[in-house]
C-alpha cells in the first residue's frame, strides 16, 4: 500500500472542513444548454458523491467544461436543475457556492509570495451565511488563524519551506501547487479544476497526477476535474464520466470504462481499440471475419449484429499454424517496451502491442483469450472507429497488404466456438 507523505490525517480534514454530508453531494437533473440555437449540453443527468475524486473526459467541444462551469455558477443551465445536498441552486451565483476552482492559467499574484498568495483570500473580510459555511463564522480572521492555515496547505502540497518564495521563481509545477493551495486555504466543499495539468510538460504532468489525488486523499474533498486526457481520467479518478456531443455516453470506475465501454466512441477514446464488426451467434460465442471465437458476454439476440472491441494488448501472436486468424504486418514501432505491430487481416488492419519482433510483410497468426474480447451493440458510432490504416502520423503511409489468394479460406485459419 503507498503511503502518502501528508501528516495530517484525512480524517481531521473530514471533521473540520465540515464534509461529512450525504453520500450524494451535487445532483444534475436534466440540464440542457444552449448557446445561439446551438446545443452545448443535452439533458445531463449526473449524480456527484462526497469525497468523490469525478473526471469529465472528452473531446473538445463535449461539455464537458460547460458541465463544470454550471457547477460552479458561472452559467445557469437553461433548463434543468442543480442541486447541493438536495437543495436547488440554479440561481444561486458563485461566491455564494462553497466552491472553488483552479484553471489550467493559475492566475497568480507575482507581487506577492508564496505565502501571501495563499494567505489572499483569508484576508478578504467574509459577509453572511456563505461566509460562514466556507468556517470563516462571519469574521476576519486572526493573524495567527491565518499563519495556521497557510502552513497546513504548505504541508499538504508539500511546499513547506517555500512560503517566502517568490512565485515566478518556481517550476510550472510548484506554481499549480501554490494555486491549489490558494483554492482550498477557505475550505470549499468542492474543488472544480478545468485542464489544470495542460500547461506542463509529459513529465511533470505525470508527477502532479499523483499530487492531485493525494492531495484530493488528504483533504477528503470532492474533486470535478475536467480533462481530454484519458491517461489523467485513468490515473486519478474514482468516477469517469465520458461525453461527446454534449451527452453522456458512459459513467463508470476506470476499470469499468476501460474493460467494458458501451459502444465504440468510449473504446476508441478510453486507449487504443481494434473495432470491428461481429456477429452474436449465440451466448459466449461471437463470429469475426466468418470465425467464431468464444467470448464472455450474452444477453444479446442470436445473430445479432454487434460492435467488437479487442485492445492491442490481448492479442497473442503464435504460428500461423496455431492461429484463430492469420493477418500480414504491414508496420512495425519500436515504442521501448513494445512493438506496435500494424497487421492486415482480410483488409482491416489491426493493432497488436507485444514484445516479440514481427518483421514488415511477415505472415502471423494470432490467438484471442474470452476475456479479451468484448461485445457492444451497435451504436451512431458504428464504423467510425477502429481500423488502423491510418492509425497515426507514424502510420500515413501504411498501404493494403497483398493478401494471399487463400486469404479468405485457409485451413491455417481455426476458431474456437
Amino acid at each position: 500500500m503507498y503511503i502518502y507523505p501528508v501528516s495530517i490525517p484525512a480524517e481531521k480534514y473530514n471533521h473540520e472542513w465540515g464534509t461529512i454530508m450525504a453520500k450524494e453531494f451535487i445532483r444534475l437533473r436534466d440540464c440542457t444548454m444552449v448557446f445561439d440555437d446551438d446545443v452545448v449540453l443535452n439533458k445531463i443527468n449526473l449524480t456527484i458523491k462526497d469525497n468523490e475524486f469525478l473526471t469529465l473526459l472528452g473531446p473538445s467541444g463535449c461539455g464537458k467544461t460547460t458541465t463544470l462551469r454550471i457547477i460552479g455558477g458561472f452559467v445557469k443551465p437553461t433548463s434543468g436543475d442543480v442541486f447541493f445536498n438536495g437543495v436547488r441552486i440554479n440561481d444561486v451565483p458563485p461566491h455564494k457556492r462553497t466552491v472553488n476552482t483552479v484553471f489550467q492559467k493559475y492566475a497568480l499574484f507575482p507581487h506577492l509570495n508564496v505565502y501571501e498568495n495563499i494567505a489572499f483570500g483569508l484576508r478578504i473580510k467574509p459577509r453572511g451565511k456563505a461566509a460562514m459555511k466556507n468556517g470563516h463564522e462571519g469574521r476576519r480572521l486572526s493573524k495567527d488563524e491565518i499563519h495556521s492555515r497557510v502552513m497546513e496547505m504548505l504541508e499538504v502540497v508539500s511546499l513547506k519551506g517555500f512560503e517566502y518564495r517568490d512565485v515566478t521563481s518556481l517550476s510550472g509545477g510548484q506554481q499549480q501547487r501554490v494555486a491549489i493551495a490558494r483554492a482550498l486555504v477557505n475550505r470549499p466543499k468542492v474543488l472544480l479544476l478545468d485542464e489544470p495539468l495542460g500547461a506542463l510538460d509529459l513529465r511533470l504532468r505525470k508527477d502532479m497526477q499523483i499530487e492531485l489525488k493525494r492531495i484530493q486523499e488528504a483533504t477528503g474533498i470532492t474533486f470535478i476535474y475536467v480533462t481530454h486526457d484519458q491517461e489523467e481520467a485513468l490515473s486519478m479518478s474514482d468516477t469517469v464520466v465520458v461525453m461527446d456531443g454534449g451527452v453522456i455516453q458512459q459513467i463508470g470506475t476506470p476499470e469499468d470504462i476501460y474493460n467494458e465501454p458501451v459502444n465504440a466512441f468510449v473504446a476508441d477514446f478510453i486507449g487504443e481499440s481494434n473495432i470491428v464488426d461481429g456477429i452474436m451467434v449465440e451466448d459466449g460465442v461471437v463470429e469475426i471475419f466468418g470465425k467464431k471465437f468464444a467470448c464472455l458476454d450474452e444477453g444479446f439476440d442470436p445473430m445479432e449484429p454487434v460492435d467488437v472491441v479487442i485492445r492491442p494488448e490481448d492479442v497473442d501472436i503464435v504460428d500461423i499454424k496455431d492461429g484463430m486468424l492469420t493477418g500480414t504486418v504491414t508496420n512495425i514501432t519500436f515504442k521501448g517496451v513494445h512493438y506496435d505491430v500494424i497487421v492486415d487481416f482480410k483488409g482491416f488492419k489491426w493493432l497488436i502491442q507485444t514484445t516479440d519482433y514481427c518483421p514488415a510483410n511477415s505472415r502471423i497468426g494470432i490467438k484471442i483469450d474470452p476475456d479479451g474480447i468484448h461485445v457492444m451493440k451497435k451504436s451512431v458510432y458504428s464504423g467510425m472507429y477502429g481500423d488502423y490504416s491510418s492509425y497515426s502520423a507514424e502510420y500515413e503511409d501504411i498501404s493494403d497488404a497483398d493478401l494471399e489468394p487463400e486469404e479468405t479460406v485457409s485451413e491455417d485459419e481455426r476458431y474456437e466456438t
